[in-house]
């Protein structure tokens, strides 16, 4: 990048590490953009005249006299209706081969909106993934996150979400991809037909690990210029906010910033509030939704990452595999959604809220069961009928390949409560019984 006339050079740089570099000079401000040997960084820390550069691109093969340059901005995103239907790396360029977009340079990672300037979220997000939709409802302006394992097919789930939710845009930023991930997302996006509402901002494995960190702004800057300008319902889907996480450490303890907790940074909470906080339901309909996936480390719920999050988030999903029936599904016992009580039974039908507790109690009663038969005591007739009511919950409703709309899945759960329970098992309100018990099961 040239320097402009009478720019100021620097030419000393004192400290180099594996992620930055540190330098006397005047005049800059934080989050502000340099090159340094050609390569982008930018402005993490000020201490007098000392300033310490993160280089996106590594810093291997940096002189101690690198030129180097501050641009006098943040990083920033050309939005605009051209966004829609691409592919872009961390800095917002095209990775597609398509040709750069123009329009409106916003710099990215602005402050959230302010609280009074928000609507409480009231508008279902339907995704047509029942594990989500019948029992943990996802609300406009929500965040939560997705805790996974690393072998577990989190991505197909992101991809499944974003080809069904109801929403007039999607968003995905994708934190240390390989490419075999890459290319599913573009290859289901394009096959499926959805090009024309998914804007996607990718970092690969192969791609430099710290520019991770621009990934979840560039997506929140694209979400907000269409939630704000255009008045639209927007899902960001952020994966793996793990790696985001991984990045953020790299930096930190290259600085010589004293680690907290599983190495990572003490500004853990804060850097992960300040994406999350940016889910908003504007009062004029616009609105920005967050998923996120978390991975866990060996199932570990306590590590850093997932502690924060949970700290920051209305609620989480929880992907497992049931044994039983040889799929994914959506853990009705780990998962929550704080908001749901919004919209279910009111912008849903009204025998939501008692058939979603009635199934996942009579799941539960299952999981008692299993538990009776793993340690040798008998099984009653009750017993036997959650069992095999479970199984066919797990396989019609929990399973994350489910495709069904909300009637649907409400109809599905009464035909199983008909298939193996009395009315007065499954402790329903009688009124609704009446209207919805499936006709021919025993009343």
């Amino acid at each position: 990048m040239a320097a402009k006339a009478f720019q100021k050079i620097y030419t000393k740089v004192e400290n180099i590490t594996k992620a930055t570099c540190m330098l006397r000079a005047t005049g800059v401000g934080n989050e502000e953009l340099a090159t340094i040997d050609g390569r982008l960084a930018q402005v993490v820390r000020i201490m007098n005249d000392e300033v310490t550069l993160q280089v996106f691109g590594g810093t291997e093969g940096i002189p101690t006299d690198a030129e180097v340059i501050f641009l006098g901005k943040a990083p920033s995103l050309q939005v605009g209706d051209q966004l829609v239907g691409r592919f872009f790396n961390a800095y917002g360029e095209p990775i597609d081969g398509g040709p750069a977009v123009s329009g409106q340079e916003v710099e990215i990672g602005g402050p959230s909106v302010n609280p009074v300037r928000r609507e409480q979220p009231s508008e279902l997000i339907a995704t047509g993934i029942a594990g989500i939709d019948l029992n943990n409802t996802l609300v406009t302006g929500q965040k939560i996150p997705f805790f996974a394992d690393p072998d577990q097919p989190f991505n197909e789930v992101m991809a499944m979400v974003a080809l069904r939710a109801k929403s007039d845009k999607i968003i995905l930023g994708g934190m240390g991809m390989t490419n075999d991930d890459y290319l599913f997302f573009k290859n289901t996006f394009s096959n499926a037909g959805a090009l024309d509402r998914i804007v996607s901002f990718i970092n690969t494995t192969e791609d430099p690990s710290v520019e991770r960190l621009l990934i979840p702004d560039m997506a929140l800057t694209a979400a907000e210029y269409f939630s704000v300008v255009k008045g639209e319902k927007v899902l960001v889907l952020l994966t793996d906010m793990t790696n985001y996480a991984d990045a953020l450490a790299i930096v930190s303890n290259r600085m010589d910033q004293i680690p907290s907790k599983d190495s990572m940074p003490g500004s853990l909470y804060s850097d992960l509030a300040k994406i999350y906080e940016k889910a908003v339901q504007f009062p004029d309909g616009g609105s920005i939704t967050i998923i996120a996936v978390t991975t866990l480390s060996g199932g570990d719920i306590t590590h850093a990452v997932p502690d924060n999050t949970g700290y920051i988030t209305e609620g989480q999903l929880y992907l497992r595999r049931d044994s039983n029936v040889g799929k994914v599904i959506i853990d009705p016992f780990r998962s929550l959604s704080r908001l749901k009580q919004l919209v279910i039974g009111k912008k849903t039908r009204e025998d939501h809220p008692q058939v979603m507790n009635a199934a996942v109690r009579l799941f539960s009663d299952a999981a008692g069961a299993q538990t009776k038969m793993e340690n040798g005591f008998d099984l009653t007739d009750y017993d036997e009928r959650t069992l095999s009511f479970a199984a066919d919950y797990s396989r019609e409703l929990l399973a994350i390949d489910v495709n069904i709309d909300t009637e649907q899945m409400l109809d599905t759960a009464w035909g199983l409560f008909g298939k193996y329970f009395r009315p007065a098992e499954v402790n329903i309100k009688q009124q609704l019984v009446d209207k919805y018990w499936p006709k021919g099961a025993e009343h």
